[in-house]
């Protein structure tokens, strides 16, 4: 047994940075947790909780405090600009039987679990160093600029795709991101589509470009812009509503886009970005290790996200607990457990990218043969294709220690 607590600093409080804090202090150790932002976020877009999340959720102890809102006798539509309209399969009728979500309704669960970790806002890490044993940890508090330093036993980078904790443990941002040309804009809408009931879901795909909205069982949907581009940095030049209209433009928007418009005019928080994935040979740099999107991003096309920062960061507190005088075995089995299943959802998330947004023409019409063939019933006896079951079986996975 180790002869006393082990400290670790966990960067970022979102669901794979809470996660691991958990799974952490489960384990016995001391943590703390800092955040560059002044307070916890809340809100967020629509997430599928698939069994690898709900389990790891349960492990955590976090899911009874987990509000999921999937709408009962929900519908999803495929519909034109011109009003046309046929049923087709959503997001959450996909294999796997996801619970639908917000982003804020997982972290306002971790959040209530943290106990006694302590949490510092508006602070990030400016160095890392490591040390026999551990690391050295530089951190500002960027309202007043004062940095301190501070030796931890282990760090978990759980900043997100943009990781300051990978820049600086690891190496630039450019080594690591593989872009995948598609930008996406996610936003709360305040009221569903005229004349479509609130617990129906609605995609509107073209070549290039599409509009998804998400129904939840107890408040008005999510809406997502996405669209194919090889120019990204100009996407980032003008104020988001006038990019967004020129690539669904020039073409009348119909009513269904002028609605979501509309709404996306009022609004005030939404997460417009390019999408990427991070490819690393390995999330260990001495005593740091990184978590969730810092380490594997496999893009909200996976739908795999939250599920993989939940399992993730669950089983790093159970392997630790193992382990707790060989922090290395368990770094270096948690990431030999994790890695498969990670590098198949970054592979199935280029698969499920052409079914949010289809690259082309060619790829549009091949999408309409794919949906088709997923809206078509089945007996209940009928075994799955090779497909079924190898968009399933990752995403059900549970990650036991």
């Amino acid at each position: 047994m180790a002869t006393h607590a082990r400290s670790a600093l966990v960067v970022g409080l979102g669901i794979a940075g809470m996660a691991s804090a958990i799974g952490l202090r489960k384990a016995g150790w001391r943590v703390t947790v800092i955040e560059r932002a002044p307070q916890r976020r809340s809100g967020g877009y629509f997430i599928g909780l698939f069994g690898t999340g709900y389990s790891a959720a349960k492990r955590l102890g976090v899911m009874g405090d987990l509000h999921t809102r999937t709408p009962r006798n929900s519908k999803t539509w495929e519909v034109t600009r011109g009003g046309n309209r046929h049923k087709s399969v959503g997001f959450l009728d996909q294999p796997g039987e996801p619970h639908g979500v917000l982003r804020g309704d997982i972290e306002a669960a971790l959040f209530q679990h943290l106990g006694d970790v302590e949490v510092r806002y508006g602070t990030e890490p400016t160095a890392i160093v490591d040390v026999k044993g551990g690391a050295v940890v530089t951190t500002r508090k960027s309202s007043t600029g004062e940095e301190r330093s501070e030796q931890f036993d282990l760090v978990v980078g759980a900043d997100g795709l943009r990781s300051t904790v990978r820049r600086l443990a690891f190496g630039p941002h450019d080594q690591f991101l593989k872009p995948l040309h598609a930008m996406i804009c996610a936003f709360q809408l305040d009221e569903q589509v005229p004349y479509f009931p609130e617990n129906n879901g609605i995609m509107l795909v073209e070549p290039r470009r599409s509009l998804w909205v998400f129904p939840f069982e107890d408040r008005p949907p999510t809406a997502l812009f996405s669209y194919r581009t090889r120019d990204i940095d100009t996407q980032f030049r003008e104020p988001t509503g006038t990019v967004l209209r020129r690539t669904y433009g020039p073409e009348p928007l119909g009513d269904i886009l002028e609605h979501v418009f509309a709404q996306f005019d009022r609004t005030e928080n939404f997460l417009f970005d390019s999408v990427n994935q991070v490819s690393m040979r390995s999330w260990r740099s001495g005593r740091t290790v990184l978590v969730g999107d810092a380490a594997w991003c496999i893009t909200l096309y996976s739908g795999m996200g939250a599920s993989m920062g939940l399992a993730g960061g669950s089983l790093l507190g159970d392997l630790l607990a193992l382990n707790p005088n060989d922090i290395d075995a368990a770094l270096s089995t948690w990431e030999d457990r994790l890695r498969p299943y990670l590098h198949q959802h970054q592979r199935t998330a280029l698969f499920n990218a052409q079914i949010f947004t289809p690259s082309g023409p060619l790829t549009h019409v091949l999408r309409s043969g794919v949906m088709r063939l997923g809206d078509r019933k089945k007996p209940a006896d009928t075994p799955p294709n090779a497909l079924t079951r190898y968009l399933a079986r990752p995403r059900n996975v549970e990650f036991v220690a």
